[in-house]
């Protein structure tokens, strides 16, 4: 039986509008880097994309938001996105990623459609003030707590490549592993000119330790995701993630940089003779 590799594709259902200095991140202000910002998409329109994701194989879809986190407005326009998706493409696990949460507005979004919401550590709680001045480490992994204790299944991971040091990568993947999350997503840091962190400080080799790492934390039977990043460690050397414990990966575009096209990436798993999910497991 082929090993089955589960499709996830996100959406930036609003772009660029972030307050927060995190020194990681396109979408702050603070640093003026040169990506396409907007305010809300049309329902219509995502609804439209999230059929086309599902035509190419994916299964998770995230709708994203810029910013720190739900306030009323946006936490009722991705509960009503997420109900108009529900109505009209089965079988998708809808996703919200739209930072720091109260249990009360992630129960909403559950109400709604919500099957899973995204909120990363990103790296240790130490390194962590070295990135980001603008909220705290805790903020983050409290809102991890509140999904879960709201019902929601907890996608959660962090990003590798921003100057930390191998004990900062252990730490994130324990306190990832603490939390018992349904999914993970692994980045790989995609620098940009704009961005303070100038350069990706990991390799192919560490990237593929990371992921044995992860996978033996985690368990056999949860979703481990390669994330962004993915094409600047692995092109053409996908195999080694699938080998050391991936088996997820998002297809299409990240939320500011260019992914590969779905197409590309269902003829990759085809040669090497992967499958592709087609029911959901988490």
């Amino acid at each position: 039986m082929k090993k089955e590799i589960f499709l996830c594709a996100i959406n930036n259902i609003l772009s660029g509008t972030c307050l927060e200095d995190c020194k990681f991140c396109t979408q702050s202000v603070h640093y003026h880097a040169d990506i396409e910002r907007y305010n809300y998409k049309s329902i219509e329109t995502i609804v439209e994309e999230a059929k086309q994701a599902k035509a190419n194989g994916a299964l998770g879809y995230c709708l994203v938001t810029a910013g720190k986190g739900l306030d009323d407005k946006k936490t009722d326009f991705v509960a009503q996105t997420a109900k108009a998706i529900k109505n009209q493409v089965n079988n998708l696990n809808l996703i919200a990623c739209n930072g720091t949460a109260s249990k009360e507005q992630l129960r909403y979004l559950k109400k709604h459609g919500i099957d899973s919401y995204n909120h990363n550590l990103e790296t240790s709680e130490r390194y962590y003030k070295t990135i980001c001045t603008t909220h705290t480490w805790s903020e983050r992994y409290e809102t991890c707590q509140n999904i879960k204790e709201a019902g929601l299944q907890l996608c959660t991971g962090g990003i590798f490549g921003m100057g930390e040091g191998q004990e900062d990568r252990d730490e994130l993947l324990k306190a990832i592993a603490s939390l018992e999350p349904d999914s993970t997503p692994l980045n790989f840091y995609h620098p940009n000119r704009a961005l303070p962190i100038k350069t990706r400080n990991i390799s192919r080799d560490e990237a593929v330790v990371i992921i044995k790492k992860a996978r033996q934390l985690l368990g056999k039977d949860k979703l481990l995701m390669v994330a962004g990043g993915r094409e600047l460690l692995f092109d053409g050397f996908e195999e080694l993630m699938f080998n050391s414990g991936a088996n997820s990966i998002v297809i299409g575009n990240y939320l500011t940089t260019s992914g590969d096209e779905p197409q590309k990436d269902r003829a990759m798993l085809e040669r090497l003779g992967y499958g592709v999910a087609t029911a959901c497991h988490v």
